[in-house]
């Protein structure tokens, strides 16, 4: 187990050094993978959560030319649409906002950081009375 969790921190610590700043420019696809979530309330403030639990896939495509973000292994999710794109500070920012299941009050607008020096990523995402908060990091996917 630890040989696992060894080896993820590895990689997540590698990867930024492996990429050329110009991979996280929004030329190339991306390869997300997220590690660490909080989720945040009024009432109880953040805690720290599986990825799992907030629902968000261990990868994520995020094809910029085509304007989606997509679960890696494909799931019935349909793709999530990049409705914003800018560079800002040296960090590619994406925008979108997701309905959720019909007739339940779940839509959330969420917003990326990608720094385009590292590919280290900051995913925020917030509904009513909840927010989520995602650290993880990119690779160019081929």
């Amino acid at each position: 187990k630890w040989t696992g969790i060894a080896f993820l921190l590895f990689c997540l610590g590698t990867f930024p050094l492996i990429a050329v700043a110009g991979d996280f420019d929004g030329s190339k696809t991306l390869l997300f993978a997220p590690a660490k979530a909080f989720e945040c309330t009024p009432l109880n403030g953040c805690d720290e959560v599986a990825v799992e639990e907030i629902f968000l896939p261990r990868f994520m495509k995020i094809d910029v030319r085509e304007k989606v973000v997509n679960s890696i292994p494909p799931t019935e999710t349909p793709a999530s649409k990049i409705e914003r794109m800018e560079t800002v500070d040296g960090k590619l920012m994406l925008q979108g906002a997701e309905d959720g299941r019909e007739s339940t009050r779940d839509g959330v607008g969420w917003s990326m950081a990608i720094a385009q020096d590292s590919g280290r990523v900051v995913l925020t995402s917030s509904g009513d009375g909840v927010a989520f908060v995602v650290f993880g990091v990119c690779t160019p996917f081929q």
